[in-house]
């Protein structure tokens, strides 16, 4: 299922926001992605019409798809990241170069990279 970059970017969000163990709601999105509230709310809105979320009491939470979509996006961005750092990239532009590459890399791109990156012990 292709996706578009914006919904990646909102599924990865919540996925870190959930991480923190609190019950995460549009504000935490908003402050997170730096967007305003009208603007996350007319994501989520669209987030779970399209079946990546569920809202309620005001609590955000993600689907099996939305999960799977952001789970696959963060480990994206985490091994892209460490991999550019490693090659001696400023720890900021490694974040934000991945942050651009996790959304357009195939899979088969991301996956030789992955597994060199696994013989390499890393």
């Amino acid at each position: 299922m292709k996706t578009q970059e914006s919904t990646e970017n909102y599924l990865e969000a919540i996925l870190i926001l959930e991480q923190g163990g609190r019950p995460v709601r549009s504000v935490d999105i908003a402050v997170h992605l730096g967007y305003s509230r009208p603007s996350v709310s007319a994501a989520v809105k669209k987030l779970t019409a399209e079946g990546f979320v569920e809202v309620a009491g005001g609590t955000i939470t993600l689907t099996k798809d939305g999960r799977e979509i952001a789970e696959t996006m963060y480990e994206r961005h985490i091994i892209l990241s460490d991999w550019l750092i490693s090659l001696g990239v400023d720890k900021q532009t490694a974040v934000d170069d991945a942050c651009r590459i996790e959304h357009v890399i195939s899979k088969e791109s991301f996956d030789a990279i992955k597994n060199h990156l696994a013989q390499l012990g890393r």
